[in-house]
C-alpha cells in the first residue's frame, strides 16, 4: 500500500528537467534555470509510472476520502500528494486553508446571455483571495524542507509581481518565520491599493521600481542568480506543481469525467495554464480521466505573445518574441514576456499528441470586453476579478467563432477575488480610464449612488420629519406600492 496511517509513504524520486537542453539536476539545490543552457526546469517524478499498479478507481477512492479528512497535511492541495510533490515530508507542509476552492454554475441569466452552461471556479477564495496560494504552498514547503535539511539560518524569499504573487509569498513568509524572511519588487504605480497593502500588512520589505512587471522580474532573475535567495515567481518549478491541484480538483468535482468540458484560464506569466495541463495529463497517464478536457488560453490585445505565436497555423513556422505591453485592467496578465512559456510550448505539444487538434488554444479579447465580462459576472452573483473577466470574454469569442458548443460545459478561471480590482470598476463607473485602457463606458454597464435628500434636510428637520421625507423619496425613486 502507498499509505501508512494517514499520510502517504510513497516519496518518488523527483528531479528538475531542464527544457532546453534536457539536463536533469538533483532537488537538493535551490535552481530555477538550467545552469548550462538558462531554460526553466519542469519537476518530474521519474518513478510515475509504478503509481499505474493501482487501478485509477483506487486513487479516485482515495482522493475523495481525503477531500473529508482532518490530517492538516492532506486538507489543501496535497491532497493529492503523490501527484504533487511527493518528496515533501509531513512535518514541512504548509497549510493555510488553500485549494478545494468552490466551482459555481452561472445564474440562469449569465448562461442564457453566453449559449453555454458554465461555471465560475473561485480561487479568490484562498487565504491571500488568488490562486498563487496554491504554488505557494508548495514553494514553501519544499523551502522549509531544505532549510530543515540545510540548517540555513536565513533565506530571503523575492518575488516580482503586479500583486496577487507578491500578497501570497509574503503571507506564506509571515506564517513559516524563523530563518524565512520576505521581500517583493513591484512596478511602481501598477499594483492596484489593495493589493499593496497585502503584502505590507504581513510585514515583508516592499520595493517599488519604475517600469512594469517585466522589468521587475529582470531584477529578481539576477538576484537570483547572484545572491542565495529563494525565488518565487513562476520560474520555481515547486510552485507550478501546487497549481496542477487546480486541474485535479476539477476532474474530482466533475466526478473524473471531463469529456465535452472546456476550461479557461487567463494566461499572464504562462505559469498557470503551464500547471493545469501538466495536471490533467498526469491525470490521463494514470487513467484517473478517460479524455482531455479542451483548454483555451485567453490574452488580451496588450499583452498577447502567446496568442501571436499560437495564431500562426503552421507550427513549424512559429516564432516565439516578447511584446511590448499597454495598460491593462487585466492587471495580473500585462506581461510581454511571459517566463513559463516554454513550458507552454512542452505541454501544449504534450496535449495536442493525446488530445487531438483544438485541444489546447489560445483566444485574443479585447479590454472593453475585459472589463464588461468582470462587470457583467459579478451582476449576476459572482466574484470574479478582471481576470475572471478576461476568462467570460474569452468564452464569449470561442462561443462567436463556433469553437464551443451548446452541449459542452466551460469552467472559468476566477483567480482572485474581485475586491482587489474595485478600483477599475470605478474607473469604469466614473469614466476615468486613461486614454491607453481604451475603454468608453456604455450606460447599460454603469451603475453608481443616487442621493435621494438633501443634506440640509438632516440639520433642519426633526428626526421623524426627516425619517419620512427620506422614506417618500425612496418610495417615488423605486416606484413602490402600499401593502393593500
Amino acid at each position: 500500500m502507498l499509505t501508512g496511517g494517514d499520510f502517504p509513504k510513497y516519496r518518488g524520486r523527483m528531479e528538475y528537467v531542464c527544457l532546453g537542453c534536457g539536463q536533469r539536476y538533483d532537488i537538493r539545490e535551490l535552481l530555477y534555470t538550467c545552469p548550462k543552457c538558462g531554460d526553466v526546469f519542469v519537476l518530474e517524478d521519474t518513478t510515475f509510472d509504478t503509481l499505474a499498479e493501482f487501478p485509477p478507481s483506487y486513487w479516485q477512492s482515495l482522493f475523495d476520502k481525503r477531500a473529508a479528512t482532518r490530517t492538516t497535511a492532506l486538507r489543501g492541495i496535497f491532497r493529492f500528494h503523490e501527484l504533487t510533490a511527493p518528496a515533501v515530508e509531513e512535518q514541512d507542509i504548509v497549510y493555510l486553508g488553500e485549494g478545494h476552492t468552490p466551482i459555481i454554475a452561472a445564474s440562469d441569466a449569465l448562461r442564457e446571455s453566453l449559449g453555454v452552461p458554465f461555471f465560475y471556479k473561485n480561487d479568490g477564495q484562498n487565504p491571500s483571495a488568488s490562486f498563487k496560494d496554491r504554488g505557494m504552498a508548495c514553494a514553501f514547503s519544499y523551502l522549509k524542507h531544505l532549510v530543515r535539511a540545510n540548517d540555513w539560518d536565513s533565506v530571503l524569499t523575492v518575488c516580482a509581481s503586479t500583486g496577487d504573487t507578491s500578497a501570497s509569498a509574503a503571507l506564506y513568509a509571515a506564517y513559516v518565520g524563523g530563518p524565512i524572511k520576505s521581500a517583493v519588487i513591484l512596478p511602481k504605480g501598477k499594483v492596484t491599493p489593495q493589493q499593496l497593502a497585502q503584502p505590507l500588512g504581513s510585514g515583508a520589505t516592499v520595493l517599488e521600481v519604475p517600469g512594469v512587471f517585466d522589468d521587475c522580474m529582470k531584477v529578481v532573475e539576477y538576484l537570483a542568480d547572484n545572491y542565495r535567495v529563494a525565488l518565487l515567481n513562476s520560474k520555481n518549478a515547486w510552485r507550478i506543481l501546487g497549481q496542477e491541484s487546480y486541474a485535479f480538483e476539477i476532474a474530482q468535482w466533475r466526478a473524473y469525467d471531463t469529456y465535452r468540458t472546456c476550461v479557461f484560464v487567463p494566461i499572464g506569466n504562462a505559469g498557470n495554464i503551464t500547471a493545469i495541463m501538466g495536471g490533467f495529463l498526469k491525470l490521463k497517464r494514470l487513467g484517473i480521466i478517460p479524455s482531455l478536457p479542451r483548454i483555451f488560453g485567453v490574452q488580451s490585445e496588450h499583452a498577447d505573445p502567446v496568442y501571436r505565436y499560437y495564431a500562426v497555423s503552421e507550427p513549424k513556422k512559429r516564432r516565439y518574441q516578447p511584446v511590448a505591453v499597454s495598460p491593462s485592467v487585466a492587471q495580473a496578465a500585462m506581461i510581454g514576456n511571459p517566463v513559463s512559456f516554454p513550458r507552454v510550448k512542452y505541454f501544449a505539444e504534450q496535449y495536442e499528441k493525446i488530445g487531438g487538434p483544438g485541444s489546447f488554444q489560445v483566444i485574443q479579447v479585447r479590454e472593453q470586453d475585459i472589463i464588461e465580462g468582470m462587470l457583467l459576472a459579478n451582476r449576476h452573483g459572482h466574484i470574479s476579478c478582471t481576470q475572471g473577466g478576461e476568462c467570460l470574454a474569452g468564452l464569449r469569442a470561442a462561443v462567436e467563432l463556433g469553437l464551443v458548443e451548446p452541449s459542452e460545459e466551460a469552467i472559468l478561471d476566477a483567480t482572485a477575488h474581485h475586491l482587489k480590482f474595485i478600483g477599475f470598476q470605478e474607473m469604469y463607473y466614473t469614466n476615468s480610464f486613461p486614454p491607453e485602457y481604451g475603454i468608453t463606458p456604455r450606460s447599460g454597464f454603469v451603475n453608481a449612488p443616487e442621493a435621494i435628500i438633501g443634506d440640509k434636510d438632516k440639520a433642519t428637520l426633526s428626526p421623524a420629519d426627516y425619517t419620512a421625507k427620506a422614506a417618500k423619496a425612496v418610495v417615488a425613486r423605486l416606484g413602490l406600492t402600499g401593502k393593500g
